[in-house]
């Protein structure tokens, strides 16, 4: 029988929200018949967004949504988003040679912060820093965070049609600069940072969230060299909120097939997916040398499963378009446990992408309209958002890997919020079920609540547009007490959430 003890005494902090954040690129299916259709389409829409996307999102309480890129930021100039649709610029974008579609810009600055407004979610815009000037980008923050009738850019924003400020905070200067982002040096990046950052010292810094761009995957020299000399300035004329971490589980090795795969395939995936562990640890370690405080926040704004596109049900009209499993569920589930086990180093997390792309949480096209098993995940985890989380302690069978540390085959969280105890579990093990026993040190495990898991005897299933619910979550009441256990399906995610009874 596998344990999990969970020291009531022993917390890491509160599980900010925005680690439950999401992505959403410029990028081949994402918007385009995928989060937009248009305000004249056929298909239902609320201002153009897809209708039934819009209220499937609203229900798992999206904290933070990041846009337009990703690599789609590194050409992109903002003003061609502006002003009416039918006036707005065609343009040659990043993607352009991967797939031959042209940027249209029917979805710009005041319709990305619209669909915030729509969901609930805090705007988080990814600037170019590798094609334009410092002044572009302080630019684009006055024109979304004045007051109309402040300034000219903000009398520009509301003729476009929105007088009231955007108010958006969080800020990506630069995206991936070590790549597509300019080929640039950590030292370069640094010393870029604070140039395009100096000039917004006018702004209201106090309400803006700067994040600098940080290394791909494990790649600790880049830290430690970018910081090294963002350091070396004697002062600062505005803070840095945050450095960004890119990491997918497949991105550099041979992409295989997601839909089929044998035993050996899900155990390399999950291995390659509990790396966040170290990638978070080591890079957090390292920042540790110039941030003792810990004043800034590691944003994982990029992670998630990388398979071969061609997969989803565009057959490869969208790029990197991937169907997803019980594979991609379990992944999910497993990363998110890593980062609420972390949220004291852990501000942000982006999981890439929301739809139509890589490990998506839903797959559309004209009227038909899917929820992939990743959003159950994240609809099964919400309830730890703004929870105390608490130390867990599981004793579970371990498995190893060349190149990789040992892993447990049950992952685990916890969280605790007005009385009521959030446990996910993540069964790891393919083929075989876990029964588990749960016991809380410093106070005692049992009450009233619910039981809601994750899994399909066939963990290569899929949701489709013609079997939209093939794995769905199914959910019971439960009355717990310690000398009761748990058993989990093969490959399965669950959440068990008690309200505590104490007598």
């Amino acid at each position: 029988m596998d344990r999990i003890i969970i020291d009531f005494s022993n917390s890491k902090g509160m599980i900010s929200p925005l680690i439950y954040g999401h992505f959403s690129e410029q990028i081949g299916g994402v918007f385009y018949d995928g989060l937009w259709v248009g305000e004249n389409s056929h298909v239902e829409n609320i201002g153009g967004f897809r209708k039934k996307l819009i209220e499937s999102l609203k229900k798992i309480t999206p904290p933070v949504l990041r846009w337009p890129g990703g690599c789609f930021a590194e050409t992109y100039d903002w003003r061609d988003g502006i002003g009416p649709r039918n006036q707005r610029p065609k343009r040659v974008s990043w993607w352009y040679s991967h797939d031959g579609r042209i940027e249209s810009n029917q979805v710009g600055t005041h319709e990305f912060n619209h669909l915030c407004r729509l969901i609930g979610a805090e705007p988080y815009l990814a600037a170019n820093m590798t094609s334009v000037t410092p002044l572009h980008i302080r630019n684009w923050i006055e024109y979304c965070n004045f007051e109309a009738g402040m300034t000219t850019l903000a009398d520009e924003r509301a003729a476009n049609g929105d007088p009231e400020p955007f108010r958006v905070q969080y800020w990506g200067i630069g995206n991936e600069n070590w790549g597509g982002g300019g080929q640039m040096t950590p030292e370069m990046c640094a010393n870029e940072f604070i140039r395009f950052t100096t000039i917004m010292k006018g702004l209201d810094i106090r309400h803006l969230k700067l994040i600098i761009s940080g290394a791909n995957g494990h790649d600790l020299d880049w830290t430690c060299r970018l910081m090294n000399e963002w350091k070396k300035r004697s002062w600062h004329e505005v803070p840095m909120w945050g450095m960004s971490l890119h990491y997918y589980t497949n991105a550099f090795g041979p992409f295989d097939d997601l839909v089929i795969h044998d035993e050996a395939d899900w155990y390399d995936e999950l291995f390659r997916a509990n790396y966040m562990c170290k990638i978070v640890d080591d890079h957090r370690a390292v920042l540790d040398q110039t941030d003792p405080d810990r004043k800034i926040k590691l944003v994982v704004d990029e992670w998630g499963n990388w398979h071969k596109g061609g997969t989803g049900p565009s057959k490869g009209r969208n790029l990197f378009e991937q169907q997803s499993n019980m594979r991609d569920a379990v992944v999910a589930a497993l990363t998110l446990n890593i980062f609420n086990n972390r949220c004291d180093v852990v501000g942000m997390a982006n999981i890439a992408q929301l739809c139509n792309n890589l490990h998506s949480l839903y797959l559309a096209g004209g009227n038909q309209f899917v929820e992939t098993p990743n959003y159950y995940v994240f609809d099964m985890y919400r309830r730890h958002m703004n929870g105390k989380q608490m130390k867990t302690t599981v004793i579970s069978e371990t498995i190893e890997k060349q190149d990789y540390d040992p892993m447990q085959t049950l992952s685990v969280s916890a969280s605790i919020k007005e009385d009521i105890i959030t446990v996910t579990m993540v069964n790891l093990d393919l083929t075989t079920s876990k029964t588990i026993s749960i016991q809380g040190a410093t106070r005692k495990i049992q009450g009233k609540g619910r039981l809601k898991v994750l899994s399909h005897r066939d963990p290569n299933t899929c949701n489709t547009f013609d079997d939209p619910y093939a794995i769905i979550p199914t959910e019971r009441a439960v009355a717990f007490t310690e000398e009761e256990s748990i058993t989990l399906p093969a490959a399965s995610v669950a959440v068990l959430t008690l309200q505590l009874d104490d007598a």
